[in-house]
Order: C-alpha cells, then structure tokens, then sequence
C-alpha cells in the first residue's frame, strides 16, 4: 500500500512510519510536540546505496564505471531508495520493518531491510543491505530534519569530532583532513569512536545522535530545520571508502537516538 501510514508509540512518544515514501519516518512526536520537519521529502529519510553527493554520479566497480541518474547535477545524491516504495514486513505497537529491493537504476540486485524501534526514550533506526548474487559498493546512513525550534529557543548542536572532511567547491571531500571549523555546516566530520551528537533545545529537551559508525555530515545551512546524519563512509563514499557488500557479508549500521526532558 502505497499510502500506508504506521504510528509506533510508546510512553508519551508517537513515532509516524511512511514506508510508501521512501522507508522514512515521517514524524516523531514526544507529548504531542513535533520534532521533525514536517513534508513529503523531509521526516527522516534512509540513504541507500550511497549518502550524500556522488561525484558526477558515477562510481567504479572493479573495471566497470556505473552512472547514477544526476538528481542533485553535476552530481546523484542521497541513493536510490528515498523516493521508493518500500514494502512492510512486519509491524506492531512499537515496531516496524521493511523491505527495500534495490531495482534500477541500481545495477545490483540486493535487498535492504530498516527496523524502526521505539522505546519511551529512544527510537533506534537499524539497516542492512543483502546479496544473494555478485558483490557490489554501498553505503547506508539516515538524513533526519530537526526542527530548529520547538516553540522556545532555536536549537544548539555539541559534538567533539576528531577531523572535518575538507570541502571543495563542489561540496564534495577533498580527501583532506582538516580542524574542524565554525559552523554554518553543510560537511562531514569524522568520530572514530562512534558519532555521537547533543541537540539542546534550551529549558525542553535534549536528544542525543548516537551510531557506532565514524562519520556524519552536518548540515544547518536551512533556516527551519538542522541534520545530523549519521553514514557508513563521507559523501563520494562508493569512490573513496567503498564498502562491500558479499553473500558472506551484508552491510549494516544503526542509530539511536536518547531524548532527555529538560
């Protein structure tokens, strides 16, 4: 069902699942209050098989260079699955999971699967990536939209990262390391010992993004909303960080995010 709408709650927080639009959570609401950027292409939104920009949309697989459709030119952005439909395996009060066949343009058949699990204080966001066939380059990672402001005062980001990936002109990495610098951002940073992020919105809550994965790119350049998206590899990932995914070995990450009541 194309227009299925799943609400998970637990405690006072409702969490809506879109699985028609692109596998996303469409909102999360803690006692009523609304937390994400509300619209069709906002929420939080899976990115498969790659995040972020790709440099001209193309990647190398051994040999071969596979072209991506440019959707952000000069450059394809954010993988294939955001606009998709998924399909819903399972589902009960505080749980969701779906299903993802990765089609063309993708040149790979695989399978993704993303588990969407809320407590009263956190909601975990859990992926893989399948094959059954050849081996093939991607990357997993989640683009949430924040609100800003929650109705007080806008909020505050803290995070102690260990590099800022470089960015060129094109908002691609230069494969340089830098200091991390002052925002605005619209960048990735590097924390090896897994991301973890504080959003403060001051005298209501806090939320923390935390993932086991050693990258994500932070981009509070919009005027409503703040992302904090926690990724398997930088942006340009399937060229310079490639992971594989086998029949021995699927790719997977998870993200937590912990909500404290101020």
């Amino acid at each position: 069902m194309s227009n299925e709408h799943i609400t998970l709650t637990a405690g006072d927080a409702e969490v809506d699942v879109l699985p028609g639009n692109g596998g996303r959570v469409g909102g999360l609401r803690l006692g009523g209050v609304e937390l994400l950027r509300q619209g069709e292409r906002f929420g939080c939104f899976p990115m498969v098989p790659w995040c972020g920009r790709l440099r001209d949309g193309r990647f190398r697989d051994g040999a071969a260079v596979r072209q991506m459709p440019l959707n952000a030119p000069p450059h394809a952005i954010h993988g294939t699955a955001r606009n998709a439909p998924w399909r819903t395996a399972r589902k009960s009060s505080d749980e969701a999971v779906l299903t993802y066949d990765l089609t063309d343009p993708w040149p790979y058949p695989g399978r993704v699967t993303q588990q969407v699990s809320l407590t009263g204080d956190a909601l975990t966001l859990t992926m893989s990536v399948e094959t059954h066939g050849s081996s093939f380059p991607a990357q997993i990672g989640w683009h949430p939209w924040f609100l800003r402001n929650l109705g007080g005062e806008d909020v505050t980001l803290d995070f102690d990262p260990a590099w800022q990936e470089e960015r060129g002109e094109d908002h691609l990495p230069t494969g340089r390391r830098i200091d991390p610098r002052p925002g605005p951002w619209d960048d990735c940073f590097g924390m090896p010992d897994g991301v973890d992020v504080t959003l403060t919105w001051p005298g209501q809550l806090e939320l923390k993004v935390t993932s086991r994965e050693h990258w994500v790119v932070v981009y509070d350049e919009q005027r409503e909303a703040v992302c904090v998206e926690p990724q398997t590899g930088p942006p340009d990932g399937l060229n310079t960080h490639p992971r594989l995914v086998t029949p021995l070995e699927p790719l997977e990450a998870s993200t937590t995010w912990t909500w404290t009541r101020l």
